[in-house]
């Protein structure tokens, strides 16, 4: 049994503590509105963008001419994973579901015998995949002194991307993020960027069709917008991640706030009734002793 000097540095230290999650929890709520207005921003416009991408590549169909962006390099055995996670832990299970997304797809990858690169946007996604898929990983890009997120980051991404691409690297790309729902919620994604996954029609907003004619042609219009598109999907990747990690790091830190206090009143108890114990052990040797006299 603890002595009540034990108790008493252990109440001390849950109570800093205490201080401590209390505080990360005020920042991560004061974070959090910016990065959801943000990420809420990013939206329309990321939608409006595969609309258009929808529209140029039912007008082109299986033209030759057509960028592989578009339509791919015509085989599906390199698969190139770009899982986005955050710097910094303690936010809960969002790092965690979101390499597991990126586990279960990379297993099904594997088990279909193709292969597998892996480009970890964030500490901590390289930090939980590396124990089981160190050797695909072939890149890291830490944001971990960004201080407010801009495009001109998902372009270097975006650019990491393309170059690989290029290089003929990989046929097939996925991007791994968490869309933010709401401060309890934070649904894992993944999203094919490469070649682009066009909307199915039946998805497609009612209303009076249209017949469009473009200038420049479709083909230069694509290979500029495709190209922007990646780097448009990722800075909305990483705004929804932001703003899902602020959610979960604040919901995280209210439940070890609440956490700390029940222990805080847990060893309270233990050490009043010890500490009771002791004074009516004290009372009861004095008055055996004058008894004694």
């Amino acid at each position: 049994m603890p002595s009540l000097k034990d108790l008493r540095n252990r109440i001390a230290s849950v109570k800093a503590t205490q201080k401590i999650t209390k505080a990360m929890q005020m920042v991560a709520a004061a974070k959090l509105r910016r990065a959801q207005e943000a990420a809420l921003a990013a939206r329309p416009f990321s939608q409006r963008m595969d609309a258009v991408l929808a529209n140029l590549a039912t007008a082109m169909g299986n033209l030759p001419g057509a960028p592989q962006l578009l339509t791919g390099t015509g085989s599906s055995g390199s698969h190139l994973l770009v899982v986005c996670t955050a710097e910094r832990g303690l936010c809960g299970a969002f790092n965690a579901s979101i390499a597991r997304l990126a586990r279960e797809h990379i297993d099904r990858i594997l088990s279909e015998g193709n292969s597998v690169k892996i480009l970890c946007v964030g500490r901590k996604g390289f930090d939980i995949l590396k124990r089981n898929y160190g050797r695909m990983i072939i890149d890291t890009i830490e944001l971990r002194g960004v201080r407010q997120l801009s495009f001109a980051n998902a372009r270097a991404i975006a650019d990491r991307i393309l170059g690989l691409f290029d290089a003929a690297e990989f046929d097939v790309c996925t991007l791994f993020y968490a869309e933010f729902k709401s401060v309890i919620t934070q649904v894992p994604r993944a999203l094919q960027i490469i070649p682009v996954k066009v909307a199915d029609e039946g998805s497609a907003p009612a209303g009076p069709g249209a017949v469009y004619e473009y200038e420049p042609s479709e083909e230069e219009i694509l290979a500029d917008l495709l190209p922007r598109n990646i780097a448009v999907q990722v800075f909305r990747a990483l705004l929804e991640n932001a703003a899902s990690e602020q959610g979960a790091r604040m919901s995280a830190m209210d439940n070890a706030t609440r956490n700390a206090g029940d222990m805080i009143n847990r060893l309270t108890l233990s050490y009043n009734r010890q500490r009771q114990a002791q004074i009516t052990k004290e009372l009861i040797e004095i008055i055996s002793g004058a008894e004694a006299l």
